[in-house]
């Protein structure tokens, strides 16, 4: 009887320690690195606190956030973004380029151009394929620019290009710009005399800000080529910014920097940014890359 109730007592600890696990995929744009949930089906209703536990470089997956892939009635899929603090974004460059990819390489699609549904809006994506046949690289219509005020949002009722701020470090310049969320760009002498944890962490913030600003750190090389480093809203610093490249031409060429194209030089790696005259969008070209496969317990 003794060993019966052991069991049993054991069959019931064993149940109570069940976890739940879910399917996903690590990738990144650029270095900037995402967890991907396919949740075309269905999908976890904890989205924010999961983006927290799995984005932790030490106890968690690693990543700076999570993306989740879903259906949409108005595009061909719909992305909802998550910062690794847990905090909703409403749009990411890098990760519209993997989603292109995920959608691509797993078979939810066989179009090589595709709507996606962010809270910035539809954006267009085209594929581009490699020898194997797998997206190599994609190119992302990011539509116009926000420059109104109100609409970056900026807490102040006109343009900010240029405007000197007040950092613990000393005065900067900051241009602010949308593209679906807010940025903030300063144009350095050299990137390599900036603290951009503490600057950043501080312009993140700042009162001009009111919900809180992407940061963008660049040194012009040339017209056509810049350098870029990024303290990003809700992550920290992080090896690129796909939204965050495309404001900082636009700032360029608002600033008279840089021409209305431009390669610009990332941690993680390259981005073409061109801004067209014509219709005014914003697009921008650069890579995708599948780390692995993965299943979590939580």
């Amino acid at each position: 009887m003794q060993n019966a109730y052991l069991c049993r007592k054991f069959i019931t600890n064993s149940i109570v320690k069940v976890k739940k696990t879910i399917r996903f995929t690590k990738m990144h744009g650029a270095g900037n690195d995402y967890i991907y949930l396919n949740c075309m089906n269905d999908c976890p209703d904890n989205l924010s606190t999961l983006a927290i536990a799995m984005s932790d470089r030490h106890k968690g997956v690693g990543s700076d956030g999570l993306v989740a892939i879903m259906p949409s009635q108005v595009a061909d899929f719909r992305m909802r973004m998550f910062n690794a603090d847990g905090s909703e974004g409403e749009m990411c460059g890098n990760a519209s380029r993997c989603i292109a990819k995920y959608v691509y390489d797993n078979g939810l699609t066989r179009n090589q151009h595709i709507t996606l549904e962010t809270l910035a809006g539809i954006k267009t994506l085209s594929l581009h394929l490699s020898n194997d046949g797998s997206v190599e690289s994609v190119t992302v219509d990011m539509g116009e620019p926000i420059l109104e005020p109100a609409k970056i949002p900026v807490a102040i009722d006109r343009d900010v290009i240029m405007m000197p701020v007040a950092t613990e470090a000393g005065v900067v310049e900051i241009t602010a710009v949308s593209m679906g969320n807010p940025h903030g760009v300063v144009f350095v002498k050299d990137l390599s005399g900036i603290d951009v944890h503490s600057v950043g962490r501080e312009l993140e913030v700042n009162p001009l800000f009111p919900k809180k600003a992407n940061i963008e750190f660049v040194q012009i090389l040339k017209r056509d080529e810049m350098v870029m480093r990024v303290w990003e809203r809700g992550s920290g610093e992080t090896l690129a910014c796909g939204t965050g490249a495309c404001a900082t031409l636009v700032a360029a060429v608002l600033t008279g920097c840089a021409n209305r194209k431009a390669t610009i030089h990332l941690l993680g790696g390259d981005l073409s940014i061109e801004w067209v005259e014509q219709n005014n969008h914003v697009y921008m070209t650069g890579p995708a890359e599948t780390v692995f496969d993965g299943t979590y317990y939580y």
